[in-house]
């Protein structure tokens, strides 16, 4: 389903007049962090690291074969929780989330969005499973900074609070005093829109690829929408 649809048309402006708050997603709906800094070159060298310390057997073979940093991190964290060797490996793809915010790509329509947003009285925060450092680097670059700060909320050492968990979404919305019914929550990934569900907040689909889309309408997302742009233009109208 996208903002083309009849439904949608309807569905939409409800929505966004209801959302006093938005909670973004970092890594899809504002930037693509990895766009010039390799996701899948970064978990190699995260299992590298590993296997340097003698802990090759430590990942399965499908955790391996993913690439993605995140299930690097996470399977370390399941099998050592709250040990040196998961803080030391969260700080590694810290470092390395740094250095992606140098080659990162805008997300189409996001900055006039956010910035629009933020001028019409909402109030914004960011709810990622990426370092928060990161995230203010990457919008202090981008000069949005103060349409979200200080409610920037990501990554800690307690891993296990990572989306799915909500606990972000709830950190950001206890901090502004607002109701989960009155936020907003943009994402796209299955995870962000559990993250959502489990903290009561209405979602909103971002799916700029038919892999994501699929991906987000199979999880029951209701509204997925290909670009951000249907989203400023109701905010200007």
């Amino acid at each position: 389903m996208t903002a083309e649809t009849e439904n949608d048309q309807h569905y939409l402006p409800t929505l966004i007049k209801g959302a006093r708050v938005v909670l973004w997603d970092f890594d899809g709906p504002i930037c693509r962090l990895f766009a010039g800094h390799s996701a899948d070159r970064v978990a190699s060298d995260l299992m590298s690291w590993l296997e340097g310390r003698g802990l090759h057997g430590l990942l399965t073979e499908t955790e391996r074969e993913s690439l993605d940093p995140q299930v690097v991190l996470r399977a370390v964290d399941r099998r050592h929780p709250g040990s040196d060797l998961v803080a030391e490996l969260e700080e590694r793809l810290t470092q390395e989330e740094l250095r992606a915010t140098f080659s990162a790509m805008p997300t189409p329509y996001a900055d006039p969005l956010i910035r629009t947003w933020s001028a019409v009285g909402a109030r914004l925060a960011i709810a990622t499973n990426n370092s928060p450092r990161v995230v203010r680097k990457y919008l202090e670059s981008r000069g949005l900074v103060g349409c979200f700060a200080p409610h920037i909320y990501g990554r800690t050492q307690e891993l296990h609070h990572m989306k799915p968990d909500p606990h972000c979404l709830n950190r950001a919305l206890s901090a502004m005093g607002a109701a989960p019914a009155d936020a907003l929550m943009i994402g796209d990934t299955p995870s962000d829109h559990e993250a959502a569900a489990r903290a009561g907040v209405p979602f909103l689909g971002y799916g700029q690829s038919d892999r994501t889309a699929r991906m987000l309408l199979a999880a029951g997302v209701e509204v997925v929408l290909p670009s951000l742009e249907p989203l400023l233009k109701l905010l200007r109208g």
